[in-house]
């Protein structure tokens, strides 16, 4: 006897708690809930919900299905099952469903889709409509207490159906005109809102790791390159020969020089020694010491120049330059750079943004590094500098130059390229998204 108490009391506390999560569901979830968790209140082997949703037509959910494929023999079964009996005179009533009764084309394939004791579950309207059906199988004939549990359920599930049936069809109940506005409406708001929301300016154009404060390599004088000793971007020392100029035509100035002093020193030696009986003699003598003056300082330039034939590194660092056969024979001009040296670990970021795409940007906005060798790890770096006017790039590109200092001690390999990322200010994403147009306006209206 409490065996028998104990388990009423479990089956009517699934019950209740089966209602109760019935009536948190909607859609999907509360037809799965109808026809795979009933079992914990009444046993049996297979299930199937039939509704009735007049926009579609009926709709079958199977049980341990989460959603049967259409055209299946067993759905079709079902729906037929459903049709017939929809249209019964019993349709309004939970009773079990007697295949004696049915068409031969229902009862024929019974045994092969569904156990041989089915029960039909109306669920109805709370004004008392039928919204669908519960259809459940199992081997074991049906009790009057499996009927008594089942009333109970199909009450709440016809009122959770039709909660969810009011919930989607609320706004399809509208006429199809105001339906249209609604929706308009909705989509203009939301749009609106989107166009209102704040977004950072930023701009990406290209950039290279350079360095801060490179030492240039220049010639010394107008010459041609001999030779370069250094390959690109090595690492050399101050004082460390990196490049010689051709030094045959300066030592040709230099011999010419030093027989030129040779012959005004002699010249000069003869004209003293003449000078002690000749008055004329005496009177070049001033005039000769001038001319060994001149061509002692020309032997001491050619000499200076052939010294600074040979270029060495002003500090040490690292050796930025292109290819070194292209620059050997090659004629240099005064002052012109052949290379330069710079500091591996004192680099920054130089960004080179197209004016048609440049805004304003604060001096401390951030900046993200995209190299092109790791473009999956961006660097970060801020804003430090920001060109007042544009300048051709190689490209041909006028644009602004922007350069930017790394963040957290982090070190980019020296000329290293990849694109960058300015971030500015915040604004509204209308401004944002027409820019340009606002801009082609603005040259057309000629403000």
């Amino acid at each position: 006897m409490n065996v028998s108490v104990n388990h009423q009391l479990l089956r009517l506390s699934s019950l209740l708690q089966l209602e109760q999560r019935a009536r948190q569901l909607c859609g999907q979830e509360l037809t799965f809930l109808i026809v795979n968790e009933t079992v914990a209140v009444v046993p049996y082997q297979q299930a199937a919900l039939w509704r009735v949703d007049d926009p579609r037509g009926s709709r079958i959910v199977l049980s341990g299905v989460a959603e049967p494929e259409s055209g299946t023999p067993y759905r079709n079964w079902i729906e037929q099952l459903s049709g017939v009996l929809a249209h019964g005179d019993r349709a309004a009533t939970l009773h079990v469903i007697d295949m004696a009764t049915l068409p031969a084309k229902i009862t024929d394939t019974r045994a092969e889709w569904f156990p041989r004791h089915a029960l039909w579950c109306p669920l109805k309207h709370p004004d008392g409509h039928l919204l669908g059906a519960l259809i459940l199988g199992r081997a074991d004939a049906w009790n009057s207490g499996d009927h008594q549990m089942l009333d109970l359920l199909a009450g709440q599930y016809g009122q959770c159906l039709a909660l969810d049936n009011q919930r989607r069809h609320r706004l399809f109940r509208l006429p199809r005109r105001s339906r249209r506005l609604a929706a308009t409406g909705i989509v203009s708001i939301l749009t609106a809102a989107a166009l209102t929301l704040p977004i950072r300016q930023s701009v990406i154009a290209p950039a290279e790791v350079i360095s801060i404060d490179p030492a240039p390599v220049r010639a010394p004088f107008d010459g041609v390159v001999g030779a370069v000793h250094v390959a690109p971007n090595a690492l050399v020392h101050a004082g460390d020969r990196l490049v010689s100029l051709d030094p045959r035509q300066l030592q040709t100035q230099h011999d010419v020089a030093a027989k030129a002093l040779e012959m005004a020193r002699a010249e000069y030696v003869v004209t003293s020694q003449q000078a002690m009986n000749d008055f004329q003699a005496k009177a070049r003598l001033s005039l000769l010491a001038g001319k060994v003056e001149q061509r002692a300082a020309e032997l001491a330039y050619s000499k200076g120049l052939l010294e600074r034939a040979d270029i060495a590194a002003p500090i040490d660092g690292v050796a930025v330059f292109g290819n070194a056969a292209e620059w050997i024979g090659r004629p240099v001009a005064l002052g012109e750079r052949i290379m330069q040296i710079a500091s591996p670990t004192r680099t920054e970021l130089e960004i080179e943004v197209p004016a048609a795409d440049a805004i304003t940007f604060d001096l401390g906005s951030d900046v993200l590094f995209f190299s092109n060798v790791s473009p999956d790890t961006p660097a970060r770096g801020t804003l430090e500098f920001a060109s007042y006017s544009s300048a051709a790039t190689a490209e041909g590109v006028m644009a602004y130059t922007f350069r930017a200092r790394f963040d957290g001690g982090t070190r980019e390999r020296l000329g290293v390229k990849g694109s960058a990322k300015i971030y500015g200010a915040s604004q509204p994403l209308a401004l944002w998204l027409f820019r340009r147009p606002i801009a082609a306006f603005r040259q057309w209206l000629a403000l």
